[in-house]
């Protein structure tokens, strides 16, 4: 009786494993895209998009097949195929990226590198459906085609969420990209070879079991390594790479997720790198002494540690969303838990909602990868969430980077609009030029106030800080900028990742 229920179940058993490795290959796909093009609406649409294709070639095919040949060698044959076919792309495709994937743009470099990448084993994990349907009903003829038809979609459909969610929740926080791919790809074959073996089924579970820990084991160590990386691992959100280098000529400690380098620390002083950072100083204009900070987005928390060090009565702070940048931040980038110092892993969008503080000052600088703000951060809706959780006279201030351009509908001037939309006292600077056409950081001032700010006033102008002496001469004159050919960007509508596409093209 046992015996025949195992027999009953084993093909089932085959469909749902295999139906878990076609989501896990998927969701991981994009994760192996994401550091060359993004994790972009355009990587996560090629991706589902080609495998779709490919499953759908496969199931046609698979029917065609299994009607010819309805054997289990070729079943498992298949599954062994398909195994080698991850293994072999995967690393195929590290090749490719390395030396291509910059080269691509970031709307058809996805499309292309998920061809080359992920059809040719999602074509032959979409053939083992039909295959199974073919064989179950050869096994079972009383039973009806039907009845067949809907186990084994059942099973395949059941083993996709299994899939789906272990490599939400279980693989990728705790394993890197290349392991859960190619352990996945050893799964496989291990599946395919051992599926026609003579052997008790208790006693070929157990082998298989075995194999699949050696496999996970061998290839855990497996990674294509940035030159000088300090660290490298895939994060929840963003694979994680800290590396030493050179910023104008002094050595530096960068942290890079995915494509975009998020922040960054000179090995040698406290100053911080990048100059859209030291404009956190506008805080000294408008609102002196704040004693509610918030920071939404830390990057390597350098922005958070120069709060701190400023304002000894501040508390400070930070909706980070990526759980372990702030243990890292510590151990690489020499920043030091202080008692004024909040970390809370929430989207700061989330945050600003939950929270009954009145901030006064917000410090926002959050990006899902590239230059691509993430789009609930972008909308009218957000900015006035923002301003309601300002206190009187409290100031927003927001890295964005586009280009200042006039032509239809930038991302930039965009955005701009929209922020102008709620808040009415709003400055903007380009950390260049305003009179460059260039991709360049632009600062969003929001003034919960209504005073208006001279920056040809001698306290500004004779400031000691370049950074604040300077804001006249970088200052937008949004007065000579048409808007009526901008888009107001909304939670139903905000195309950023299409809009930010068209700029980025440029610097490619």
């Amino acid at each position: 009786m046992f015996s025949d229920t195992l027999k009953k179940l084993s093909i089932p058993l085959y469909v749902f494993i295999t139906g878990a490795c076609v989501l896990i290959i998927e969701i991981a796909a994009i994760r192996v895209l994401s550091p060359y093009y993004g994790n972009t609406i355009f990587a996560v649409s090629a991706v589902i998009s080609v495998v779709l294709l490919a499953l759908s070639i496969g199931y046609y095919y698979g029917g065609k097949f299994a009607d010819q040949r309805p054997e289990e060698s070729i079943f498992f044959k298949i599954i062994a195929t398909s195994g080698f076919a991850v293994i072999f792309l995967h690393l195929a495709g590290i090749v490719f990226l390395s030396n291509f994937g910059y080269q691509l743009s970031i709307m058809d470099g996805p499309v292309i590198s998920a061809l080359l990448l992920f059809f040719g084993q999602s074509f032959l994990l979409g053939m083992l459906s039909p295959f199974a349907i073919k064989l179950q009903q050869k096994r079972f003829p009383e039973t009806g085609i039907g009845q067949v038809s809907g186990q084994v979609f059942f099973w395949s459909t059941l083993g996709s969420i299994a899939g789906s969610l272990s490599a939400g929740f279980l693989l990728i926080p705790h394993f890197g990209v290349d392991t859960i791919i190619l352990g996945t790809g050893f799964l496989l074959v291990i599946l395919g070879l051992f599926g026609n073996f003579s052997i008790k089924p208790a006693q070929k579970f157990l082998l298989i079991t075995v194999l699949v820990i050696a496999s996970f084991f061998f290839v855990s160590g497996f990674s294509l390594q940035i030159e000088n990386a300090v660290y490298q691992k895939d994060g929840l959100y963003q694979r994680i790479t800290i590396f030493d280098g050179e910023y104008n000529g002094a050595p530096a400690r960068f942290l890079l997720q995915d494509k975009n380098t998020s922040a960054a620390k000179f090995l040698q002083s406290d100053e911080l790198v990048f100059e859209y950072t030291k404009y956190y100083k506008l805080y000294e204009i408008f609102t002196p002494n704040p004693a509610q900070v918030l920071a939404i987005g830390a990057g390597a928390y350098s922005i958070p540690q120069a709060l701190l060090n400023d304002l000894p009565n501040a508390t400070i702070e930070v909706a980070e969303i990526e759980p372990g940048l702030f243990d890292l931040s510590k151990k690489y980038f020499g920043i030091q838990d202080n008692p004024r110092l909040h970390n809370i892993t929430k989207d700061g969008r989330r945050m600003l909602h939950d929270s009954q503080k009145k901030y006064d000052f917000i410090f926002s600088d959050a990006y899902a990868s590239l230059y691509s703000t993430p789009q609930h951060l972008t909308t009218q809706e957000f900015f006035t969430l923002a301003k309601e959780k300002m206190s009187e006279n409290g100031l927003f201030v927001a890295n964005v980077i586009g280009s200042i351009e006039p032509k239809p509908h930038s991302f930039a001037l965009s955005e701009m609009k929209t922020f102008k939309s709620v808040f009415e006292n709003s400055y903007f600077f380009a950390t260049r030029s305003p009179n460059s056409p260039e991709t360049q950081n632009l600062i969003f001032v929001g003034y919960n106030s209504d005073k208006i700010i001279d920056f040809n006033a001698p306290s500004i102008k004779n400031s000691q800080n370049p950074i604040i002496s300077g804001l006249q001469e970088k200052l937008i004159d949004v007065n000579a900028i048409d808007f009526s050919q901008q888009y107001l960007l909304t939670d139903n509508f905000s195309p950023v990742d299409y809009l930010i596409s068209k700029e980025f093209d440029t610097l490619n």
